[in-house]
C-alpha cells in the first residue's frame, strides 16, 4: 500500500482542531452541571428560611440557615405580610475560570412562601 505524501500530518492538525473544541465542550457540560446543583442549593435556602420564619425564628437565624445552604454570595430578601412568609435567593453564576463574568453570567432564582404557623408571631 503506497500512502500520497501530501497527507502526512493531517491527524495531528485534526487532533490539534479537535481537542480544544472537546475540552471546551466538556467545561460547558461541567458548568451546566454546577448551574443546576446552584439552583437546587437556591431552592433548599429558600425553603430553610421560610420554614424558620414560619416557626417565628429570628430574621437572623433564617438568614443563617439560608446562607449555610445557599452558594457562595447568594443574596437572600425576606418578607413576612398577611400571615404569610417569603424568601426568595438570588445567585449571579458565572462562567468557569472568571471567563466573560459580566457578559455570561446567569442569574439563579427560587423563592419559598408559607404561612405563619405560630399563633401571635408578627405578620409584618
Amino acid at each position: 500500500m503506497v500512502r500520497a505524501r501530501g497527507c502526512r500530518g493531517s491527524v495531528t492538525a485534526e487532533m490539534a482542531v479537535l481537542l480544544p473544541t472537546l475540552v471546551l465542550l466538556a467545561a460547558a457540560l461541567a458548568w451546566l452541571v454546577g448551574l443546576g446543583v446552584a439552583q437546587v442549593q437556591c431552592v433548599d435556602a429558600a425553603r430553610d428560611a421560610a420554614r424558620a420564619l414560619a416557626r417565628a425564628e429570628s430574621t437572623e437565624a433564617a438568614t443563617e440557615l439560608a446562607e449555610a445552604s445557599a452558594p457562595k454570595g447568594a443574596r437572600v430578601d425576606m418578607r413576612r405580610r398577611a400571615g404569610l412568609v417569603e424568601v426568595e435567593v438570588t445567585y449571579r453564576a458565572t462562567p468557569p475560570g472568571g471567563l466573560l463574568d459580566a457578559v455570561a453570567g446567569i442569574d439563579l432564582r427560587a423563592t419559598a412562601t408559607t404561612p405563619l404557623e405560630v399563633a401571635g408571631a408578627p405578620a409584618g
